[in-house]
């Protein structure tokens, strides 16, 4: 349910820099055309930053605000000068924009897991353009493009040797190889001859769940000497399907959407390796529990693989060291959690020196890095030692999105430095640190305040910043590994709209547990008259919505602000970006905690802004914040409105891997979360005014959700408006249906509350 992650008594207000104060000028009018646009206010942002392997340079797309035109550009990383790498006539070819594609799903899996269109070839000279599925390699040099794929299905995920002479890619759920000079190309899995069993087994390929759950974005890889192929297969056969229908036809299509629910089978996972001249898969024999995951692979050098295996209830993950040449394996590392859960993340590296490697975890309550040591000759005879501890504090080691799976951004072997992203000086910001291999001098890097999202060069010396602020639209930066940067690229001022800072506020829940808030008060709040309060939430798990960072997903309610509405929003327990008991604390439940921390933060916002009307609260969220929307005007009567986007309205009726992770297994007996996430039963509890919004195509949260919610309502006796948007995905994209979609929220809101 990770989807629009957006924007409680006051104890202070950030002041300093990255937390600017309203302008004081006539300010030019905010519309909702104006911020459903593709390119919002700001600008369209650079999209696919990529270093060079050589790390001379960095490359981005670049387009203008129809997303129409774009050429792909590139900054020297020793002068900081950006000039055009492939122009606009042949990169419309070679990377047309995602507005191009007409199938929502599609266009949608790729923005929202960030696929890119382009590679760079090992060697810095060449790149490889995916085009919608077939493959170009286009050669710097020469300018010039030659296709690479001709078949009629899709070549996805391709990647070159280490050599760059050999290409591999997924085709219609089998691995191909071909040579990046021509010449046949060759089958490297093969089919059973059974036409069902084939359709479900996955070679390589990722599915929907490891992709959305598991931040999963390739299945197979090369191993250094070129030789290999180390892949996953899935097995979806058991895995239940879920129609998703689009209605727009004359006769209706369906497709069937390969989903397990809470409980359902998932799909069953094994590792091969397939030698690049082709023949049969060797299996590696891990573990004899079927019901497992493995969410992390790859190799350690030519005759050896590492391997996470994480089990159903995610309380425990084992690192495995595997003997490419006797298949042999050895869990050298238990990562245990019996009363929380175990975070896959993306921080297992392997040192130069080929015995230490680094790891991440939140056993001593925060979420921190470790170094480990292995037998570097016998590797599987012995489990690994832990070295050290290499960060401390009462801090999280976390990455731009609040969660925990890319904390660390690189390790320059050389000077013995490790780089990492953190929330040391303030837990609504991200900041990038540095710390000795010995754990000596933290220190910071970055400077300014904000969010700081980094992309390091293979060289370790120079690094990408992406920053923003609360009110500071994203840039670009090309920085050196000691942080000193330069701007190499800015969002489109936005001073003339004049935007109303968010104040920053503190509360505590029942427990005196501190939570943090933000508050947008209208322009006119001085006046007599009372003001209406709105409430946004996300309330769970995968989303931290007070962050200092840039606002664009949340104009919306600086539009509200404008017309004299407050916006008012808190991160309660559960929420990411805190320390583990901060984030466990809803594990197993559902809602009441949450509520509970969302009405003492309400209760003492009210009790500090008296010119708040009491009388005029609404709520509303998107995806697990329609959820706890709903869970709040069905257990609470301090909402006179609320607008429900894309809720969960049973918990049974969500993806295995998120909703198990959090509330444990349908049944257990430790675990009342289904009981208290079936909303459709406590419908005649409803109170206030609800609008409820979901797209039919959306197979994150599937619109069955509301439409048992809708049963429940009606069953009940409950008057309710119902707003569906046809053949749209979970984030309902598009600028008409945006514009549609907010103008009628809007509409809710004024007719609600004034």
């Amino acid at each position: 349910m990770k989807q629009l992650v957006s924007l409680g008594i006051l104890c202070w207000l950030l002041t300093g820099p990255g937390f600017p104060q309203a302008p004081l000028r006539q300010a030019k009018p905010l519309t909702i055309e104006a911020i459903v646009a593709e390119s919002g206010i700001s600008g369209r942002e650079p999209e696919n930053i990529q270093w060079s392997p050589d790390s001379t340079k960095f490359s981005f797309v670049e387009r203008d605000d129809s997303g129409e035109h774009g050429q792909l550009w590139y900054v020297d990383a020793g002068t900081g000068e950006k000039k055009v790498l492939v122009s606009e006539a042949k990169l419309a070819t070679l990377a047309p924009p995602l507005e191009t594609i007409k199938d929502e799903r599609e266009k949608e899996r790729l923005g929202c897991y960030h696929i890119a269109a382009y590679q760079w070839s090992p060697d810095s000279k060449h790149l490889l353009f995916d085009s919608q599925g077939q493959l170009w390699l286009y050669t710097l040099e020469t300018g010039v493009a030659v296709q690479v794929t001709s078949a009629p299905e899709a070549s996805n995920d391709p990647k070159f040797s280490p050599d760059g002479a050999k290409l591999a890619y997924v085709r219609q759920h089998n691995l191909y190889l071909r040579s990046v000079t021509g010449g046949e190309e060759r089958q490297l899995t093969k089919e059973t001859g059974d036409k069902e069993k084939d359709e479900n087994l996955l070679n390589g390929e990722v599915d929907w769940v490891y992709a959305e759950e598991l931040d999963v974005r390739s299945h197979y890889f090369w191993s250094p000497d070129g030789r290999h192929i180390l892949y996953l297969q899935m097995d979806e056969t058991r895995v239940p399907t879920y129609p998703i229908v689009n209605w727009l036809t004359t006769h209706p299509s369906v497709d069937m959407e390969k989903y397990p629910k809470a409980g359902d089978p998932n799909p069953s996972v094994r590792l091969g390796v397939v030698a690049a001249e082709g023949g049969k898969t060797k299996w590696l024999s891990l573990t004899d529990d079927p019901k497992i995951y493995i969410p992390r692979f790859g190799w350690i050098r030519d005759d050896l693989i590492w391997a996470e295996v994480l089990n159903r209830p995610q309380d425990e993950l084992g690192l495995y060291f595997v003997d490419l040449h006797s298949g042999r394996s050895r869990k050298v590392l238990t990562e245990s959690a019996p009363d929380a859960w175990v975070y896959v993340n993306d921080d297992f590296k392997v040192l130069k020196s080929g015995d230490r490697f680094t790891w991440q975890s939140w056993r001593d309550g925060t979420t921190q890095l470790y170094l480990y040591r292995f037998d570097k000759n016998n590797p599987l005879g012995s489990d690994a030692q832990l070295e050290r501890q290499l960060t401390h504090g009462a801090f999280e080691v976390l990455g731009s999105d609040a969660r925990p799976r890319s904390g660390m951004a690189a390790v320059d072997d050389d000077a013995g430095v490790l780089y990492f992203s953190c929330d040391k000086d303030d837990p609504r910001e991200r900041q990038l640190y540095a710390v000795k291999l010995d754990g000596s001098e933290l220190r910071r890097v970055s400077v300014e305040r904000g969010t700081h999202e980094v992309t390091f060069a293979a060289d370790r010396k120079h690094y990408v910043d992406e920053h923003s602020a609360i009110l500071t639209p994203p840039s670009l930066s090309l920085c050196q590994s000691d942080g000193s940067c330069r701007k190499v690229w800015n969002s489109r001022s936005v001073d003339e709209f004049g935007l109303i800072a968010p104040q920053f506020l503190e509360f505590k829940a029942e427990d005196g547990t501190k939570l943090y808030g933000q508050l947008i008060l209208p322009s006119s709040a001085g006046g007599a008259q009372k003001i209406p309060l709105i409430v946004y939430i996300y309330g769970g798990p995968a989303a931290q919505t007070v962050r200092n960072q840039w606002l664009g997903h949340d104009l919306f309610h600086e539009i509200l602000a404008q017309k004299g509405f407050a916006i008012f929003t808190v991160d309660n327990r559960g929420t990411p970006g805190r320390d583990r008991k901060f984030q466990t604390a809803v594990r197993h439940q559902y809602g009441g905690v949450e509520l509970r921390d969302q009405l003492a933060a309400l209760d003492q916002l009210l009790a500090q802004y008296p010119q708040l009307d009491r009388s005029r609260i609404a709520i509303w969220g998107w995806s697990n914040g329609g959820s706890m929307t709903l869970y709040a005007m069905t257990h609470s009567d301090r909402f006179k409105a609320g607008i429900a986007v894309a809720p969960v309205t049973d918990g049974r009726n969500y993806d295995s891997i998120y909703t198990e992770r959090n509330n444990g297994l349908p049944g257990d007996k430790d675990t009342t979360s289904y009981v208290d996430m079936d909303l459709a039963k406590v419908a005649d509890k409803l109170h206030g005014a609800l609008l409820l919004i979901h797209g039919t195509s959306d197979d994150n949260v599937h619109f069955q959700n509301s439409v048992q919610m809708v049963e429940g309502l009606i069953e009940a006796g409950k008057q309710f408006r119902f707003m569906i948007y046809p053949n749209k995905t979970h984030g309902i994209g598009g600028s008409d249906d945006r514009d549609h979609l907010f103008h009628m929220m809007e509409d809710h809101w004024e007719s609600e509350l004034r």
